[in-house]
């Protein structure tokens, strides 16, 4: 039977140094080719400014502060919408996917309201909660808080039956079973879980401060839209994309120290 060779077989592994070089290649690319594009004069600058002039928006932005203070808010609302989420939607996470009467409870609700689009709740939020702090976090909590609940349940379901039973074998009782056998064994698909859905609820921020704020990086983008500052909606998504991106980092960070085993 004839193999797979060279650097495209299926899931052939790569060194570190050269992934790295590669994803740094790939930007390099991608902002010649935005900045080609915009020095050519085939575009307006009003449609897609040069990369020179978003560049210096945010370090304006940094000068001045502002770019600070809308980071500061857009980062406490995520931090605690996610929080918040995480909280109440681990524990029903991993109760729905350990016990089946519970799961006929949780599952069903969550997964007929994960399909209902969160920015239609933005109205209701704001009339419960008003348009201050409160409105923000429970978008974002709204956003990740169903998903969440139904993957953390897989995960929990994910964990070997022979693995449970061996531990029923050595006389562990059904609570000890759940909190010394299953939850460690799930951690690492969990914590890859929650990496996942960080990324979401940065969406769901944006949302937030795009309908009803007066800060933060979502506000700004918007603020940025109505005056035609096309270079300032360039750098607010740019930002975004930069926090996001560290979140993520921290977050594989993270799971490569607490579980080695899992890689």
């Amino acid at each position: 039977m004839k193999r797979d060779k060279g650097d495209f077989r299926l899931r052939k592994e790569i060194s570190q140094r050269r992934f790295i070089l590669s994803a740094i290649l790939t930007f390099i690319i991608i902002f010649a080719g935005w900045w080609a594009l915009c020095a050519s004069g085939n575009v307006r600058e009003l449609f897609l400014p040069s990369p020179i002039k978003v560049i210096g928006d945010i370090a304006a932005g940094a000068k001045n502060g502002s770019l600070w203070v809308n980071m500061g808010y857009s980062i406490f609302r995520i931090t605690m919408g996610f929080l918040l989420s995480v909280a109440i939607g681990v524990p029903l996470g991993i109760l729905a996917g350990s016990f089946k009467p519970l799961e006929a409870i949780i599952a069903p609700i969550c997964e007929f309201i994960r399909y209902m689009p969160v920015p239609a709740f933005v109205p209701l939020v704001m009339v419960w909660c008003g348009i201050g702090e409160a409105a923000k976090i429970t978008i974002v909590f709204l956003g990740c808080f169903f998903q969440l609940v139904l993957m953390i349940a897989d995960d929990a379901r994910s964990v070997s039956d022979d693995l449970l039973s061996s531990s029923y074998t050595l006389g562990t009782t059904r609570w000890t079973t759940v909190t010394k056998v299953l939850i460690p064994a799930m951690a690492p698909k969990m914590m890859l879980t929650l990496r996942m859905m960080i990324g979401w609820g940065w969406t769901y921020l944006t949302v937030a401060e795009l309908v009803a704020s007066s800060s933060g990086l979502g506000y700004s983008i918007l603020k940025a839209q109505r005056f035609l500052h096309t270079e300032s909606i360039f750098s607010g998504i740019l930002v975004i994309g930069i926090l996001g991106l560290i979140t993520d980092r921290l977050f594989a960070f993270a799971i490569k120290k607490m579980f080695p085993w899992a890689e």
